[in-house]
């Protein structure tokens, strides 16, 4: 009888070793195909990601073909070194001017504008290019906003076209900080500033104002006003209102801004390509990112950089 019940417990001991064992190998095959399936996913998702990011790209990259196109560059964002830049357009510009079949040029503006200096130097390249290509014509197209630095760089096109709702002008210099000289003194904060040269801690925000450091800044935006105006004058030429309010650095509606002489007309950057130009083939030319660069935009790693680029701009003067 000890030994019959030994046996059948011996059997119990195995068959529930083996229900485990069993139990277990099922478990790791769910695991291991919820694994994969996972995999599957992320892998569509990324897949899905570049695909949209190159949809976008593709349905304005269309071939010339063998005859005439309008070359499409576009000029977005905030003006500064590490955004839009002469740097980051320029390939574009030279690669639409030295096409044999680019009919004519646009400029598909929506900058709120930026630093004078980058402002500047697109102006001076555009230019540049047009003289050494006088047979391309360049347009600006404004969509939301060519605004001081933007506009500054529309000025450099033969023709201005905007949108009736556009914001266009703002022909200023602006500096602007803060003072916290107020703030210290309520809570007992003593300032120590060490400095070797009168004016190297100018406009300095811990300090009280000094009237002739602002009176040195004030000539220094009014310079650099001056050459803003020179350029949009040299840009307009008669076509620019008398209205002195136009140098102001108000900003006008598109509506106002062919009234005041800003721009010639109202039209996209199609309308020019087939009614300016006559090349409705549109081809975009404007540099575009490499594929890791789109595929973490679209998953949102560009988030960060963009409000680290908010944070840190570090340009004196501003075109606003």
């Amino acid at each position: 009888m000890e030994h019959t019940s030994e046996a059948r417990q011996s059997s119990w001991e195995r068959k529930t070793i083996e229900r485990l064992a069993t139990a277990g190998l099922v478990e790791q095959r769910r695991a291991r195909r919820w694994n994969l399936f996972f995999r599957f996913l992320l892998v569509a998702y990324i897949v899905f990601i570049t695909a949209m990011s190159f949809r976008g790209q593709f349905s304005e990259w269309r071939s010339g073909g063998p005859g005439a196109h309008t070359a499409l560059i576009d000029m977005a964002g905030t003006i500064q070194s590490d955004g839009l830049s002469l740097a980051s357009v320029r390939p574009a510009l030279l690669s639409a001017f030295e096409n044999e079949n680019t009919a004519g040029v646009v400029l598909r503006l929506n900058s709120p504008g930026g630093s004078p200096v980058q402002s500047s130097l697109i102006y001076d390249e555009i230019n540049r290019l047009k003289a050494a290509h006088p047979d391309v014509p360049v347009a600006a197209v404004v969509h939301d906003v060519a605004a001081s630095g933007g506009y500054f760089i529309a000025a450099a096109a033969d023709d201005i076209f905007v949108n009736k709702a556009s914001i266009v002008g703002s022909i200023g210099v602006l500096s602007n900080g803060f003072g916290f000289t107020g703030t210290m003194e309520k809570l007992g904060v003593e300032r120590r500033l060490i400095t070797s040269g009168e004016s190297k801690a100018m406009l300095d925000p811990f300090s009280p104002v000094d009237e002739g450091d602002v009176a040195h800044m004030k000539t220094l935006m009014a310079q650099i006003h001056e050459q803003f105006k020179a350029a949009v004058r040299g840009g307009r030429g008669d076509r620019l209102s008398t209205d002195n309010a136009v140098f102001s650095g108000t900003f006008w509606t598109g509506e106002q801004a062919v009234e005041l002489g800003l721009a010639d007309g109202f039209g996209d950057e199609f309308f020019v390509a087939r009614e300016i130009f006559s090349a409705e083939d549109v081809v975009n030319f404007t540099a575009q990112p490499d594929l890791i660069e789109r595929v973490t935009g679209a998953l949102g790693v560009a988030i960060g950089s963009g409000l680290f680029d908010a944070v840190s701009s570090t340009d004196a003067f501003t075109l606003q």
